[in-house]
């Protein structure tokens, strides 16, 4: 029997990026409903509003996903925000679910969560073994208080509830506002603009050293799935690739795939992040059989093509790209 099948779900953050490949995969473990909570019906930061949708939904699983995030320069010009927005959508969302008693509960974590310096691949048991990075800390820190929320309600309430760890995500649909967005669909969105507009280069944050694991969004949409359905446990589980590359072979990946023929110039005044990421993913594989199957060449070159057909790249202002972009943004409250 479908744990899923049947039962009422709701999804914080489904609307977003990850959020509606997300409830496209739970749509297929035939769920009564699926019950997507948008922010401006119901401010997850307002207890009365969460309290208000758990009311009106009737939630036998909720799968928590909103969340405010950015990439390093987003993160650095709001860490206050960041931090607080989080922690307590977070806290309220698990605590209602409690109070409601739900039968499950699903938290998508972050692996900016994971110390600053973390042997490679990151296991789950290394998470407590540092501080985060320092431009993400906040971020990471808040999304790291869910997991200790979710073991202490175990410990004492029996609550079941589960963290997901995902690698940095992608794929068509991201947010692509060079203000806000992380490292692949800025990357895009400045080589198709400099391809369009006839320039020799483009200009790329950091010394290029750095090194990320990506996974497509359709892949952690599945594993996402695959967990609700499948595990409850409190050890927290990654879910990533396995594979890790350099910013810079990523950029020149990027530009060769957009046809972009000019020069990559990288900025080391701007800062790198944390110097490598790469997950153990053998846990998620044991526990509910996940495993990527979307290769990083295979999802650059369908998100560059979505991003082609939904954006004009090619706005200028004074020479400068501009930084706004008129695509949906990433999930978000």
């Amino acid at each position: 029997m479908s744990f899923l099948r049947g039962r009422r779900i709701v999804v914080t953050g489904g609307a977003g990026f990850l959020g509606q490949a997300v409830c496209r995969e739970l749509a297929a473990y035939h769920p009564a409903n699926i019950f997507v909570v948008r922010s401006n019906l119901y401010d997850l930061r307002d207890r009365e509003a969460v309290r208000g949708l758990f009311q009106t939904a009737c939630p036998e699983v909720v799968l928590h996903l909103a969340a405010v995030v950015g990439g390093i320069g987003a993160n650095r010009s709001n860490p206050g925000r960041f931090f607080f927005d989080n922690a307590i959508m977070g806290l309220q969302v698990m605590e209602e679910a409690r109070l409601f008693g739900v039968a499950k509960f699903v938290t998508v974590g972050t692996v900016c969560s994971y110390p600053k310096i973390t042997p490679v691949p990151f296991r789950e048991e290394d998470l407590w073994k540092g501080y985060p990075e320092e431009t993400n800390a906040p971020y990471g820190l808040a999304k790291k208080m869910l997991l200790v929320q979710a073991q202490a309600y175990r410990q004492q309430y029996g609550f079941n509830a589960i963290t997901l760890l995902p690698a940095n995500l992608y794929g068509p649909g991201e947010n692509f506002d060079l203000e806000s967005s992380h490292v692949i669909p800025a990357l895009i969105r400045k080589a198709v603009a400099a391809r369009d507009a006839g320039l020799n280069h483009f200009e790329v944050w950091g010394t290029g050293s750095a090194s990320r694991e990506f996974l497509f969004v359709r892949d952690a949409a599945r594993a996402i799935a695959l967990a609700t359905e499948h595990y409850d446990k409190a050890d927290p589980v990654n879910l990533g690739s396995g594979q890790e590359i350099t910013i810079r072979d990523l950029a020149e990946q990027i530009r060769d795939l957009a046809g972009f023929k000019g020069m990559i110039r990288w900025d080391p005044t701007k800062p790198d992040g944390q110097p490598r990421r790469c997950l153990d993913t053998s846990r998620a594989r044991t526990e509910f059989g996940f495993t990527a199957t979307t290769g990083l060449r295979e999802g650059l070159s369908e998100t560059i093509t979505w991003y082609e057909r939904h954006c004009d790249a090619s706005t200028w202002r004074n020479g400068e790209l501009a930084p706004s972009c008129a695509v949906t943004t990433g999930t978000a409250s």
